[in-house]
């Protein structure tokens, strides 16, 4: 560094004032609280709980890679038949808890409750819709019971998450999903025909109001996932929560401290949005309760999903900024490419293609720790 032609004066001066930019800068960006955490230490007290999720019953090499990896958090279902229980729905009480004691027995905990029982007959208007109503909250009530604290549910009624090609090849051969409109357009109505957007927010409010002060009473939080992929339509069904301005809708629609999102970072870049701002708008709002950390290339109209190292999104930004806003709560890898060796059985959710997003993650977590000491 050039010195010459400054007296020591001047370059004493020239540091002080480099170090008030400095934290003026922090004030700006990260808000008065962060900036004036305690020095050497992340700005707020964020703890990411990571876990992986089990959509396709106790999968015996996967806990075990699972425990390896040193996460012991679960995401899953309640899903009696995965244990042998074919007698007893979801919702009961005897379902939940047996569940939770088959994680536990591998020595994983629950974290929280991904898959909902049926909910096509509220997010429809249907007949029927109290009764789903009525389930939901008989599982908030036995959730409470056995201490799981989260569910993640959607507004995709009869289409779920859904792609137009579930092997297209990516890195060295990996084989990722992807999802093309123009072929999704090409699909026929379903059997409910045309259901506009009006009538999709019209039956998520009526649900809202219905369970959200039951939520809060039984302490669960409802983390809504955003619509996967986030396109107006799928076969003639509206689909509302496209938008990041659709989840600030969402949570004044009923507003409640358990009215809140699930934070699936790669469906918000596949809307466009840029995720530090998604993250910090909903996080210094304590709204993010639950996160799927994944990444894509391309739009909502037409994109793959890729290895977490190679989509469109700055990954370390983005971990960066959950720290800031004092995320605690689980994360999940998601839809991560099948790798070599692996099956594409359940596209999305190759096992050995979960080790990479692991290491990954917990990269990205060390980086950011370190950044603050």
């Amino acid at each position: 560094m050039r010195t010459f032609g400054h007296t020591l004066d001047d370059m004493n001066t020239r540091r002080q004032f480099i170090r008030n930019s400095a934290a003026l800068t922090a004030l700006a960006t990260m808000g008065l609280d962060s900036a004036l955490a305690k020095p050497g230490s992340a700005p707020s007290a964020a703890n990411v709980d990571l876990c992986l999720a089990y959509f396709y019953g106790m999968q015996e090499r996967k806990m075990a890679l699972q425990k390896q990896m040193g996460i012991t958090g679960v995401v899953s279902p309640s899903s009696p038949w995965a244990i042998g229980m074919r007698d007893k729905q979801p919702w009961e009480y005897e379902a939940v808890a047996a569940v939770k004691a088959a994680y536990e027995k591998n020595g994983l905990q629950w974290k929280v409750l991904e898959g909902t029982p049926p909910l096509d007959k509220v997010k429809l208007g249907l007949d029927g819709r109290d009764q789903e109503i009525d389930n939901f909250i008989t599982l908030m009530r036995n959730l409470k019971r056995v201490g799981v604290e989260i569910i993640c549910y959607n507004w995709m009624p009869v289409i779920n998450w859904t792609r137009t090609d579930t092997a297209r090849k990516g890195r060295g051969g990996a084989v990722v999903t992807a999802f093309d409109y123009e072929e999704a357009a090409k699909m026929p109505l379903t059997e409910y025909g045309e259901v506009s957007e009006e009538r999709m927010w019209k039956n998520l409010e009526y649900f809202l109001k219905a369970v959200v002060p039951e939520a809060e009473k039984n302490g669960i939080k409802l983390a809504l996932h955003p619509d996967d992929p986030p396109v107006p339509q799928i076969r003639g069904i509206a689909r509302i929560m496209r938008t990041a301005d659709a989840f600030k809708k969402l949570i004044e629609l009923v507003p409640s401290p358990n009215n809140g999102l699930t934070l699936c970072q790669g469906t918000f870049a596949t809307m466009g949005e840029d995720i530090p701002s998604v993250i910090r708008y909903f996080g210094e709002r304590k709204k993010i309760f639950f996160v799927h950390f994944r990444d894509i290339r391309g739009d909502r109209f037409n994109f793959e999903e890729t290895f977490h190292d190679e989509g469109k999104t700055d990954m370390f930004n983005a971990m960066k900024t959950y720290f800031e806003v004092g995320f605690n709560g689980p994360m999940r890898p998601d839809h991560v490419p099948t790798v070599a060796g692996d099956s594409n059985e359940h596209p999305g959710y190759s096992e050995l293609g979960t080790l990479f997003a692991i290491g990954y993650i917990k990269g990205l977590i060390e980086g950011v720790k370190k950044t603050y000491t």
